[in-house]
């Protein structure tokens, strides 16, 4: 009769931690890092590439220069969407447009990583 009280005793104590590794790996590795919002501000990235090909376009005077200036906005247009999909693998967040979010204390502003990805300064 005691052997049977222990064993039982034993297997509650270890189905309760087993269910208690598994909740906190859930919190650790879904949960939280799906609370946590990164946001970008894409229309300041595309205004300041614009500015940065419009100002190149005005100092260019050649064909060669001008061709040079839509080679860096076809690269823009190729680095762009690439250069999204790493930011959500990068800060293991949920990454949404700055339009799109009120704010809040877990918001992260990626904008400076993502200027950086596509070489604006």
């Amino acid at each position: 009769m005691k052997d049977t009280a222990a064993n039982v005793l034993i297997a509650v104590v270890v189905s309760v931690l087993m269910v208690t590794a598994a909740l906190a790996a859930y919190d650790r590795w879904v949960l939280r890092p799906s609370l946590i919002v990164g946001v970008v501000d894409l229309q300041e990235v595309y205004r300041a590439k614009e500015t940065q090909f419009t100002q190149l376009l005005m100092q260019t005077g050649s064909d060669e220069e001008r061709q040079q200036a839509l080679a860096m906005a076809r690269s823009f247009s190729q680095r762009l969407p690439a250069a999204l999909d790493e930011l959500p693998r990068e800060c293991g967040c949920l990454v949404v447009l700055k339009a799109a979010v009120a704010g809040g204390p877990t918001a992260i502003d990626l904008t400076p990583a993502l200027r950086r990805k596509v070489d604006l300064p």
